[in-house]
């Protein structure tokens, strides 16, 4: 008749057999690691890291300069997409200005944003009419603010007459025969 074995017993035996061999027998060691590095592999490729966005940590308000302290980084949850039409990456935002209250924790919207001005309104500036090999320049108040490409209204200052014109990346404006 077989007794059974106390599980004292049982486990007496087996430390016994355990320091005899040297510890834990190395294949076991080996699956312990490969299936904690697997475990830990999975858990990465099914978890996709967030995207990385930027947001308000303070209260921006319009016609302030948007810069890099005002602004912090946050990482979406896994899964989760920025809605579209938003600004999030320093490119988009270092240096624009604000064109309406802007609140921290919340998404900045592209169209609540704009270049700096790189004319103001009533600044003098050169106006450039170009021909051919004709250049006709004078000197004109603008009438609007507007950034580099923009079509907007000057006053001549010799004539008085109003003029359109596009802006330059230089501050000139070049107005064309209309």
């Amino acid at each position: 008749m077989v007794m059974p074995i106390s599980c004292s017993a049982f486990r007496r035996t087996a430390l016994i057999l355990a320091l005899v061999a040297g510890g834990m027998p190395a294949f076991a060691q080996e699956s312990a690691n490969q299936s904690a590095n697997q475990s830990a592999t999975q858990i990465a490729s099914n978890q996709t890291a967030g995207e990385v966005v930027l947001i308000p940590n303070r209260v921006i308000y319009p016609g302030e300069t948007i810069e890099l302290t005002a602004l912090k980084q946050v990482t979406l949850i896994p899964g989760k997409h920025k809605p579209e039409a938003m600004a999030t990456r320093t490119e988009e935002l270092q240096g624009k200005i604000a064109k309406r209250t802007l609140l921290p924790g919340r998404y900045i919207p592209t169209a609540a944003i704009r270049e700096a001005w790189l004319v103001e309104q009533g600044a003098a500036v050169q106006v450039f009419f170009v021909a051919g090999g004709l250049t006709i320049t004078a000197t004109a108040v603008t009438l609007q603010p507007g950034s580099a490409g923009d079509l907007i209204k000057v006053r001549n200052s010799d004539s008085g007459k109003i003029l359109s014109g596009t802006v330059m990346a230089d501050g000139t404006i070049q107005v064309s025969a209309s």
